[in-house]
């Protein structure tokens, strides 16, 4: 088989060859807290590239800190009057969520502690479209992890609440159809509006939105702009963890399928269009009907006109991309891109695409529409490669795991990470690292962070790391340090491998000399050592 089509998760079918729908771990990197944890990470490294998800904080672990932050702010700014929404981890639908004026509101009770949730600042100030609050749910296709390939649909679904929306008031706080856009939830409403006009009713396509607000005099193009940039730093803000999931259940060389997976990106546009990311869901709805009561207590599914716009090209195009086929035929549209904006032309329709599509395999697809998925990365790889920092702290940690098929890493990996990278001396001896191991290791694992092996994990290994990197750089921004101490840690393995390259070629060479008249079946000439290059004065900048 080509193409398995999984409706959970990955692990729903044993795979060994073709592609999967799923990508290994995606459930869980997107449940709320661990999203939230991820974002955090990259908001910590880069705070102005990625302001666009509300400050969080985790629940139960985070409620002093929730509490004692508030109070803070509280005290700076006396007139601000915040609203928090409070999101279980493993809720979907809008089940659970709830709005809350004070960090006493929240319902401590046994519920809390057992379902563990998010709590965020709740976006006071929507961009409102008939007096209503909408978000929108955007389709993308990561297609693959290694290169990092993403696509975005140019049209998605606007879901709207069904009350004329008002800021939070204590008063009205519990009011879930003027705050929560959930369609899961508004379909329950009296005033939700099926409707088969995709500019109307209580879903609508963002297109459709697009126009309006165009005919406004709104920049649809920097928005546009705007949401790409956010889509593709989640994705990034994503894949490190996801790498390592993927070399769990996948290892490098051997058998095994590659994947690819559909996600529905839910985004809020606030009053002056700025898009902030709501959510990330793993397994997006596809249906295309919806349920119709044509009597009390008797249900019948109708199809939904502005579902099947959206999401049959959503799939339709989605298979032509993964088509086995596709992979014979030299893709020439993958030039590296510096500037977002010219994708914005291309997903309003107004580029050279639509005049030719040149995204779209050129043969035995002439009858087909164009392709509605538009490349975003590698595209504008340029401009945003520079945000990859935790992919390469990932792919250390993922050096040193050892054993493979697994996730966390042991003592004896992180101590061999510390000696092959020479970042023990007499000020940090390797007693301390073994304090550090610990210290942060056990810290992690009281969060809940899968108990089923034992070790550090990726969140752990990277707050270790950013803590070497400031003992080591202490003059820098954060960014800075992590930067250095990445390539103070990949020169010393590049001169580590040289080295073992270099003994290993002398090894053969001293067994054919030994017998001239057998083989080992190696052969290693001159062009197969590759000496490290310009290495040396960098060597010299980043050695204490």
């Amino acid at each position: 088989c080509d193409i398995y089509w999984h409706g959970v998760s990955f692990h729903d079918n044993d795979i060994f060859s073709g592609q999967v729908n799923k990508f290994p771990g995606m459930t869980e990197m997107v449940r709320k807290i661990t999203l939230s944890r991820a974002v955090r990470t990259m908001q910590d490294l880069f705070p102005l590239e990625y302001n666009f998800y509300p400050r969080s904080w985790i629940l139960p672990e985070e409620f002093p800190l929730f509490v004692d932050e508030v109070r803070m702010m509280k005290d700076s700014d006396p007139s601000w009057k915040p609203t928090f929404i409070v999101k279980p981890d493993g809720g979907c639908q809008g089940d659970g969520i709830y709005l809350i004026k004070d960090p006493s509101d929240i319902r401590l009770t046994g519920s809390i502690q057992s379902r563990p949730a998010v709590v965020q600042e709740y976006i006071c100030k929507p961009l409102l479209v008939d007096k209503l609050k909408f978000d929108i749910r955007l389709y993308v296709l990561l297609k693959s992890l290694e290169p990092l390939e993403i696509y975005i649909a140019k049209d998605g679904l606007s879901r709207f609440c069904t009350e004329p929306y008002q800021e939070p008031t204590l008063k009205n706080l519990h009011q879930v159809f003027m705050h929560l856009t959930n369609y899961s939830l508004n379909i329950h409403s009296g005033n939700f509006i099926h409707s088969d006009n995709v500019n109307t009713g209580s879903k609508r396509t963002f297109s459709s939105i697009l126009c309006r607000l165009s005919s406004r005099g709104a920049d649809v193009k920097k928005l546009w702009s705007d949401i790409i940039s956010l889509v593709i730093k989640t994705i990034i803000a994503l894949t490190p963890e996801l790498k390592v999931y993927y070399q769990s259940d996948i290892p490098a060389g051997k058998p095994g399928p590659t994947c690819f997976q559909i996600l529905g990106f839910d985004i809020l546009l606030m009053k002056n269009l700025k898009p902030m990311l709501l959510e990330v869901n793993a397994n997006p709805s596809m249906r295309i009907e919806h349920e119709q009561e044509l009597s009390p207590g008797v249900f019948e599914n109708v199809p939904s006109p502005v579902d099947e716009e959206v999401k049959v090209a959503v799939i339709r195009d989605t298979l032509r991309l993964v088509d086995p086929q596709n992979k014979k035929r030299k893709d020439t549209q993958c030039q590296a891109s510096e500037h977002v904006p010219e994708a914005s032309e291309e997903l309003l329709g107004a580029g050279p695409v639509d005049r030719g599509d040149s995204d779209a395999p050129r043969t035995a697809e002439a009858g087909l529409p164009s392709l509605c998925l538009k490349q975003v990365f590698p595209k504008y790889a340029k401009q945003f490669n520079y945000l990859r920092l935790v992919d390469r702290v990932a792919a250390l940690f993922i050096r040193f795991l050892g054993i493979k098929g697994t996730t966390k890493l042991g003592p004896t990996g992180f101590r061999t990470f510390i000696r092959n990278c020479k970042l023990s001396n007499s000020n940090f001896s390797m007693a301390s690292v073994d304090i550090l191991y610990i210290d942060i290791t056990r810290r992690w694992n009281s969060m809940g962070i899968d108990h089923k092996e034992s070790g550090m994990c990726l969140q752990a290994f990277v707050e270790a790391f950013f803590c070497l990197a400031q003992k080591k750089y202490k003059s820098l921004p954060l960014h800075e340090q992590v930067a250095s101490l990445i390539e103070f840690c990949e020169y010393r393995l590049a001169a580590l491998d040289e080295k073992r390259l270099v003994c290993g070629r002398g090894a053969v060479e001293r067994r054919s000399a030994a017998a001239p008249g057998q083989t080992d079946g190696l052969h290693l000439t001159p062009a197969a050592h590759t000496p490290l290059l310009n290495r040396t004065a960098t060597a010299s900048k980043l050695a204490d």
